[in-house]
């Protein structure tokens, strides 16, 4: 028999496929979107929830975590924008734009619109049923993927924001996309689109916090010629929080991303990057800060399509009690890129004989005159150097806390702007001064 054998759905596959046919004629999009919408769904219920079985979701099988699937998210009322004032304390220290969106719809009135010259700001939900131009090219197209939380994003996406920086711009500030939870728990499909054109530069930021939501949302951001983006995000959650970066660098441009994920019950972050042009420079870089059961899984996909390019990915992790960090990194070097560099490193720090980390990396290279190279490494705090700090009169917990702020420190110093960078290690003191 040829035939493929479906398994059973789950409840919360069964919940998603009803809440899906349930939305889709309210879905904003017409024509086009909608047929994609209407794809991306058959290849979501066909392969349902990803699973242990699929090699990239081996170590979060959220078809067992993912008990059940929560109603879709109704629009904000006026408690749930009041709770989202006060959101994106992370990044609160630095001067920024902010854009505020609770339960993924997009909160106008919280929102800094003012005018400013080679930068548009919209909403998702909006421009998807305009057939907005600029969606109608990009969404879906940044970077093509099977993977199932991708899919499911976009049959359900809603809300998100849309950001064009036009040519040779640059934003007097960096935009901070705030995205808040109601006070009723729901699931959320969010979508952003951000285009950065030849020229221009940019600095956005993303911080997510909520109680018990389930999150799955998604960044589309495509790169121009010669611009230069840095992208931070910080996430606090205690639901459930799958996002996807898909992203697409032009030739001669840089781009730097910076991940922070603390007090997170239930993360998966991945991203999806391709090297498109020439002679571009990357930097994928992050902290995990985890304790109790907190599960944080980041995993990548490096596409290096182009020649003369050169990436670096360094991740650290600090776990505590039973919890379980995933660290799964890809690079692909295709057969044209030549003279690529890439060098890709994952450290994890083990404060307790219960925490789990897991470290795959991988090298898959088609070309022969390249420099590529990847590490990882698990351990525990050094007893020697505690004991040295100890000496001088140190208690045992602050000298635990100064060993975990130079490990994470290598690692938070490669921020080049100050704001951000002060403002993720303070953030990081925050998490080692609840730790006691």
């Amino acid at each position: 028999m040829n035939a493929e054998v479906r398994a059973i759905k789950t409840p919360a596959e069964q919940a998603l496929h009803n809440a899906y046919e349930g939305a889709r004629a309210a879905l904003p999009g017409k024509g086009e979107l909608a047929a994609m919408r209407e794809e991306a769904f058959k290849r979501f219920d066909a392969k349902g929830l990803p699973h242990r079985r699929v090699e990239e979701w081996k170590y979060t099988d959220l078809r067992a975590l993912m008990r059940d699937a929560l109603p879709l998210a109704a629009p904000p009322d006026a408690a749930g924008k009041s709770k989202a004032k006060d959101a994106g304390k992370v990044f609160a220290s630095v001067d920024c734009r902010r854009l505020v969106f609770v339960d993924g719809a997009f909160v106008a009135e919280l929102s800094d619109l003012t005018a400013e010259l080679g930068l548009t700001i919209g909403s998702m939900a909006v421009a998807l049923a305009k057939g907005d131009a600029l969606v109608a090219a990009h969404v879906g197209k940044v970077f093509e993927t099977e993977d199932a939380a991708v899919a499911l994003n976009t049959a359900l996406m809603g809300d998100g924001a849309v950001i064009h920086v036009s040519a040779a711009t640059v934003l007097a500030r960096p935009i901070h996309l705030v995205f808040a939870s109601g006070e009723t728990p729901s699931s959320g499909f969010i979508r952003s689109l951000i285009v950065v054109e030849k020229g221009a530069r940019a600095i956005i930021a993303e911080s997510h916090e909520s109680s018990a939501s389930q999150v799955n949302c998604a960044l589309e951001l495509v790169i121009g010629d010669n611009a230069q983006v840095d992208y931070f995000k910080a996430t606090q959650t205690r639901g459930l929080h799958v996002a996807s970066l898909l992203l697409t660098v032009g030739a001669k441009a840089q781009f730097n991303t910076f991940a922070l994920n603390s007090d997170a019950s239930l993360v998966r972050n991945q991203s999806f990057v391709r090297f498109a042009g020439e002679g571009s420079t990357g930097g994928l870089r992050g902290v995990n800060l985890l304790r109790g059961k907190d599960h944080v899984d980041t995993t990548m996909q490096i596409e290096h399509a182009a020649g003369h390019c050169a990436s670096r990915e360094q991740f650290k992790s600090v776990l505590d009690d039973q919890s379980h960090n995933v660290f799964q990194g890809k690079i692909v070097v295709k057969p044209h890129a030549q003279k690529t560099d890439t060098k890709m490193m994952t450290r994890a720090l083990l404060l307790s004989d219960e925490a789990e980390a897991d470290n795959k990396p991988e090298l898959e290279i088609f070309a022969d005159d390249v420099v590529c190279g990847h590490g990882a490494t698990a351990g525990a705090l050094d007893p020697g150097l505690k004991f040295y700090l100890m000496s001088r009169g140190i208690d045992d917990k602050q000298a635990e806390a100064l060993l975990i702020q130079a490990f994470i420190g290598e690692t938070v110093e490669e921020i080049a702007h100050e704001g951000f960078r002060e403002a993720i290690m303070t953030a990081a003191l925050s998490w080692l001064e609840a730790r006691g």
